[in-house]
């Protein structure tokens, strides 16, 4: 009876694990794929010590070259692996825009079609499954560039390897330019009152964009200072 039984063919197939582990085999080459350009793209962020048009552009040639990877395929199975540096290189873009980059107006905000434009890739592709940039990652560096404008000190400590200590708001009373905190604080009001008409899904960014009320606060402390020491005018605000 025991002989007939190992005689008998199993109940599960083995080449079911066989294709299984070539499946995950397939999916891990593909990932490294995807961390060997995430690597120096990076690079270029955590060396970009000033957000200028040249750096942008080094960024921009290899989101394309991601991008022609991407496209082999299925765009949402992995692109939680490369949205975060998305997000990042698009606060750069935002900032340098924001700073009268580009050609525009300083304290600009570009569209997210922009953005997309800027960086020669699809911006909010709802129709097909392809590489581009969502709405959520234009929201997540947008709220990346209130914290780059308002709080000393924090990009350190996302990126210890990072010498960026812009903080702008800060930075600027230092130098003595006491306008350009009047001008963070307007734009980083309209920035919340824009934030809350939006009724966000996104459990992680709504909860990130409750934080804006305290970068509004951190400002007005700065302006409420100058205003104390007659460095602007007491109504400026």
């Amino acid at each position: 009876m025991a002989a007939a039984e190992n005689a008998a063919p199993g109940m599960v197939d083995p080449k079911i694990f066989e294709q299984l582990q070539a499946n995950i085999d397939d999916d891990a080459r593909v990932r490294e794929e995807f961390r060997a350009i995430l690597q120096r793209l990076e690079r270029q962020v955590e060396q970009a010590l000033s957000p200028v048009w040249p750096s942008i552009v080094e960024q921009r040639n290899c989101i394309k070259e991601l991008e022609t990877v991407a496209s082999k395929y299925p765009y949402y199975k992995y692109n939680q692996i490369w949205s975060r540096d998305i997000q990042e290189t698009i606060m750069i873009i935002l900032f340098c825009i924001w700073l009268g980059g580009g050609g525009k107006p300083q304290g600009s905000l570009p569209k997210l079609e922009e953005v997309g434009s800027t960086l020669n890739v699809p911006s909010n592709v709802n129709n097909r499954d392809t590489f581009h940039i969502t709405t959520e990652e234009y929201l997540h560096a947008l709220l990346s560039l209130i914290e780059e404008l308002v709080w000393p000190g924090l990009m350190v400590r996302q990126h210890p390897t990072n010498s960026r200590q812009t903080r702008l708001a800060v930075n600027s009373v230092t130098l003595g330019d006491y306008q350009r905190p009047l001008q963070i604080s307007k734009f980083v009001k309209e920035i919340h009152a824009g934030f809350q008409i939006l009724n966000l899904k996104n459990d992680a960014l709504r909860r990130r964009s409750d934080g804006i009320k305290y970068s509004v606060k951190k400002i007005e402390d700065v302006v409420y200072d100058l205003s104390l020491r007659n460095l602007i005018p007491r109504d400026g605000s």
